[in-house]
C-alpha cells in the first residue's frame, strides 16, 4: 500500500507541476495579447499598491460586507495559502508515517495553527458549499449563481473539503504516532480524535497515515492538472491573478475604477483628437474596443480573473429588471471569446481597421479551425449577425447588453477581485458610437442637442437663466452682474436639469434661497456654459465630450480670473471652488476636468448644506412631518463616497422619520438615468425607477428624497404612474433634500415651499 501511494503521488506532482508551469506561460502570453496602458498607470507608486493589495487580501475588504460568507471565505483563502507546507509534510509521511517538517514540525505555535487553520478551512468550505446549495440557480434570476459553471465550483469546493478534512486527520494521527500525552494545547480542537486514535495499533495507524496522505495529495494535484488543463476557469485561476489584478488596479490607493472614466487609449497613448482626425496622421488609432484584443492587457487581465461568483450580477440593476446585460455574464463571455480566440492571436492573427487580415496563411496553418472560426465572431452583435459575415456564430456581446448599462458602478463596487467593468463597457461603446454610429436613436437627438445647443434638451441658452426670475432675490451672474468670481466664495453651476427642467428647478430654487438665507457669497454662469458632458462619454461619444469639456474649461478658468496664456494668473483649487446640485456634473467637474486642464474645488451641494447647518447658518425649525425614505444617487454615492451628508440633513429636520430602502448606500438601487440612459427608451422588462419606486412604497412612506436632478425625475415619473393606477397614496411627495431644509429653515408664516408644490403631478420628462 505504501509503495504504490508513493508511486501514484509522485506521479501525480510531477505531472501536475509540468502541466501548471505551461499553463502558467500560457496566461502570461495570453495577457499579453492586449494593448498596452499609458506609462506608470498601472505601475505608479509600487509601495502603496503593495499595501493596498496586502489590505484587501488580509482583510477581504470586499467579501466581509457578506457577512458569514465573508468570513468563511477568509478562512478558505487564508488556509490556502499557509497550510501549504502541509503538502510536504504529507509527502515526507509517504516515506515515513511519523515524519515531521523539519524545524517546525513539532514546534507547538504551528502545530496549533495547523490544527486552527486546518479545521477552519474544512468548515469555512462547508459553509460555502450549504451557501452554493441555498442560493442554486432556479427559474429565474433570484441567484448570483445564475450562469456560473457549476461543475467547477463544485469541482473546487469537494477539492477543498477533502484537503481540509485530511489535514485535520493527517494532525491528528500525528499525535497518536507520536504519543503526545497532553493534547489540549497542541490538539484543542481534535482532542478526541487523537484519543481515539491512540487505541489503535501503530500498523493501522500508519496505513491511516498512508492512505490520508495520498487522499490529500491526490486531490491536491488533480485540482491542479485540471486547473492546468482549463486556464479559463475562474473560480480556480482567481486564487493566483487576484493578486495581480488588485495590484495594478486603476487607483493606488485601493479606491474603486468608479468616479472618472478614463481618456481614450490607442496604442498605450491618450488619443490627441487632433491629430488623430488629420488625414495625414500615418498611425492607425483605434477608437474604442472593437475586437477582443483592442482591451488593453489589464482588460485580458481582469476577464481572466472573474470567479463568476455573481455578487455584480446580484446588484445589478438591468439584470435585476428583466434586462439581458449580466456584468459577471458579460466578463465571461468577453474571457471565453478571448481564450477561444487566442490560438489565432498567438499565431500572428489579427485585422487591419479595414478588416484586412494581418498574417499570411502560412502563419495561420496550424491554428486550429475552432480558432479561426471564434476570430470571425464580431464582439459586438446579434445572434443573426452570424449569417451577414458569414460565421457559424453570432456576436460575444449582443447591443441590448451593452446598451441595458446605466454605468451605476454596482458591479465594480461589490467585484472582491476589482474587475473593472464599467471602463470596458464604455470602451466598447466607443467603437459602437464613434466608428459604426451604430447606438440606440433616441439618443442621436440628445447628442445633437448638445452640439448645436450645447444642452441635451436642445433649448436655447438664454433660457438657462429664467429659473433666476422666479425668486424673490438678486442672483449674481457672471457677465452680467458681476466680472468674475474673484469676490464670491462659490459658483454655484447649476447644470442643464437644473436650468431647463421644471422638476429640477425646484431644487436648483430651494437651493439658491437657501444660500441666500445663510449669506453665502454666490454666483452662477451666465448661460455661455455648456452641458459637462457626462451623458456623451457615458454613452462613448469621447470627442463630443472632451469639446464640451475644453470649452467649459476655458469658460471657467476665465470666470475665476485665469488667462490660460499666462500662467502667472494661475490660481490654486483653493481659491476656485464650486459646487453643484448634479452628481453628474459634480462628478464630471471634480474628477474628469483635470484631465482637460480644469483643477477645481468641486463640493455637492447637499456637503455644503450640511457645513452651513453645523455652522449655524441654516437652523432647521419647522416640523415637516411624515415618515421620508432616501435614495443614493449613484454618481453622489458609489462612484464619490458621498453618502453620510444627506441623511444628516434629514436627520436634522423637525419631524422626519427616516427608514432606509432594503438597498441603500453601496448597495443602493440606481435610478435607471445613468450612463446617457436618461436620454433612451426603456424597451426590455421592468423599467428600472419602478422597481426602485416598488422598494420605496414597501415602507409606505410620505416622502421620497433624494439629491439628484436625474433621480428626481425618474423618481417622480414613477411615483405618479403609481398614483394613477392607485399604487400609491395621493399625499407622496418625491423632493430634493434642499427642498425639505428649506421648508424647514422657514417659518411658519413664510410662503410654503417647493416642496408643497412638488405634490401635483408632473408631466412626462423632455428627452
Amino acid at each position: 500500500m505504501q509503495l504504490a501511494a508513493i508511486i501514484v503521488s509522485l506521479v501525480l506532482i510531477a505531472v501536475a507541476l509540468a502541466l501548471f508551469g505551461r499553463a502558467l506561460l500560457q496566461i502570461f502570453h495570453f495577457v499579453r495579447l492586449g494593448q498596452p496602458v499609458p506609462a506608470g498607470s498601472r505601475t505608479d507608486d509600487p509601495k502603496q499598491r503593495t499595501v493596498t493589495l496586502v489590505k484587501e487580501f488580509l482583510g477581504h475588504t470586499r467579501m466581509n460586507r457578506w457577512g458569514v460568507m465573508g468570513v468563511a471565505h477568509w478562512f478558505v483563502a487564508i488556509g490556502f495559502f499557509t497550510l501549504l507546507l502541509t503538502i510536504a509534510n504529507a509527502v515526507g509521511q509517504l516515506f515515513k508515517a511519523d515524519w515531521l517538517i523539519p524545524f517546525i514540525g513539532d514546534w507547538l505555535p504551528w502545530a496549533m495553527y495547523v490544527e486552527f487553520m486546518g479545521t477552519m478551512t474544512a468548515v469555512g468550505i462547508a459553509v460555502l458549499i450549504v451557501i452554493r446549495q441555498l442560493s442554486k440557480p432556479k427559474p429565474g434570476r433570484k441567484s448570483r449563481f445564475t450562469g456560473s459553471i457549476t461543475w467547477q465550483a463544485y469541482f473546487v469546493e469537494a477539492v477543498i473539503l477533502i484537503v481540509g478534512v485530511c489535514i485535520v486527520v493527517l494532525h491528528a494521527l500525528e499525535g497518536a504516532l507520536h504519543g503526545v500525552e497532553h493534547y489540549e494545547a497542541e490538539f484543542f480542537l481534535s482532542y478526541p480524535l487523537v484519543a481515539g486514535f491512540s487505541e489503535l495499533s501503530t500498523s493501522t495507524l500508519q496505513n491511516l497515515v498512508y492512505f490520508f496522505a495520498t487522499l490529500k495529495i491526490a486531490a491536491s494535484f488533480i485540482w491542479m492538472i485540471t486547473v492546468s488543463l482549463n486556464t479559463n476557469m475562474g473560480v480556480a485561476w482567481h486564487r493566483f491573478l487576484a493578486f495581480p489584478n488588485i495590484w495594478f488596479k486603476r487607483d493606488s490607493q485601493g479606491g474603486t475604477a468608479l468616479g472618472e472614466l478614463k481618456p481614450m487609449v490607442s496604442g498605450g497613448k491618450e488619443i490627441d483628437f487632433e491629430t488623430a482626425l488629420d488625414d495625414e496622421n500615418e498611425e492607425e488609432v483605434r477608437f474604442g474596443v472593437s475586437q477582443v484584443e483592442d482591451f488593453s492587457w489589464k482588460g485580458i487581465l481582469d476577464f481572466s480573473t472573474c470567479t463568476e461568483c455573481g455578487r455584480c450580477q446580484s446588484q445589478c440593476p438591468a439584470w435585476n429588471t428583466g434586462k439581458p446585460l449580466s456584468p459577471k455574464l458579460l466578463i465571461m463571455s468577453l474571457r471565453d471569446h478571448a481564450h477561444a480566440k487566442a490560438p489565432y492571436l498567438l499565431a500572428g492573427g489579427g485585422k487591419d481597421m479595414e478588416g484586412n487580415e494581418k498574417a499570411s496563411e502560412e502563419q495561420l496553418k496550424d491554428v486550429p479551425a475552432a480558432a479561426l472560426a471564434e476570430a470571425e465572431r464580431p464582439l459586438i452583435g446579434t445572434a443573426e449577425a452570424a449569417s451577414d459575415n458569414g460565421s457559424a456564430m453570432g456576436g460575444v456581446i449582443d447591443p441590448d447588453v451593452l446598451w441595458s448599462c446605466t454605468t451605476c458602478g454596482a458591479c465594480v463596487e461589490q467585484c472582491p477581485v476589482d474587475i473593472e467593468h464599467v471602463d470596458h463597457i464604455v470602451d466598447m461603446r466607443r467603437y459602437q458610437v464613434m466608428i459604426e454610429s451604430a447606438f440606440p436613436s433616441e439618443a442621436g437627438t440628445m447628442l445633437k442637442n448638445l452640439e448645436k445647443k450645447g444642452n441635451p434638451w436642445g433649448l436655447a441658452k438664454k433660457q438657462r437663466l429664467e429659473w433666476t426670475k422666479e425668486v424673490d432675490f438678486e442672483v449674481p451672474v457672471v457677465g452680467k452682474t458681476i466680472e468674475d468670481l474673484t469676490e464670491v466664495e462659490y459658483l454655484y453651476w447649476v447644470g442643464c436639469a437644473g436650468a431647463l427642467e421644471d422638476r429640477a428647478k425646484k431644487t436648483t430654487k430651494a437651493f439658491a434661497e437657501l444660500l441666500h438665507i445663510a449669506g453665502v457669497k454666490f454666483a452662477i454662469m451666465g448661460g455661455d456654459e455648456k452641458c459637462t458632458g457626462d451623458s456623451a462619454r457615458r454613452l462613448g461619444n469621447e470627442f463630443l465630450f472632451q469639446q464640451l469639456g475644453e470649452e467649459n474649461v476655458a469658460t471657467l478658468n476665465a470666470a475665476f480670473g485665469e488667462d490660460d496664456e499666462d500662467p502667472e494668473t494661475k490660481k490654486p483649487k483653493s481659491k476656485k471652488k464650486i459646487v453643484s446640485t448634479c452628481p453628474h456634473c459634480f462628478n464630471t467637474i471634480a474628477n474628469e476636468y483635470p484631465q482637460l486642464g480644469g483643477e477645481y474645488e468641486v463640493i455637492h451641494h447637499t456637503q455644503l448644506l450640511q457645513h452651513l447647518i453645523d455652522e449655524g447658518k441654516l437652523v432647521p425649525v419647522t416640523p415637516v412631518e411624515g415618515l421620508i425614505t432616501y435614495h443614493d444617487p449613484c454618481y453622489l454615492g458609489r462612484h464619490n463616497k458621498v453618502y453620510t451628508p444627506p441623511r444628516e440633513i434629514i436627520g436634522r429636520v423637525p419631524g422626519l422619520r427616516n427608514e432606509e430602502m432594503h438597498r441603500h448606500k453601496e448597495r443602493g438601487f440606481c435610478c435607471g438615468a445613468g450612463g446617457a440612459r436618461m436620454w433612451m427608451e426603456e424597451r426590455i422588462g421592468k423599467r428600472i425607477n419602478n422597481e426602485r419606486v416598488d422598494e420605496a412604497l414597501s415602507l409606505n412612506p410620505d416622502i421620497v428624497s433624494t439629491a439628484c436632478p436625474f433621480c428626481l425625475v425618474m423618481l417622480t415619473d414613477s411615483v405618479n404612474g403609481k398614483k394613477n393606477d392607485g399604487k400609491a397614496k395621493e399625499n407622496l411627495q418625491v423632493v430634493d433634500v434642499a427642498q425639505l431644509l428649506l421648508d424647514s429653515v422657514k417659518t411658519p408664516e413664510e410662503p410654503a415651499g417647493d416642496a408643497e408644490e412638488s405634490k401635483e403631478p408632473e408631466p412626462e420628462p423632455a428627452k
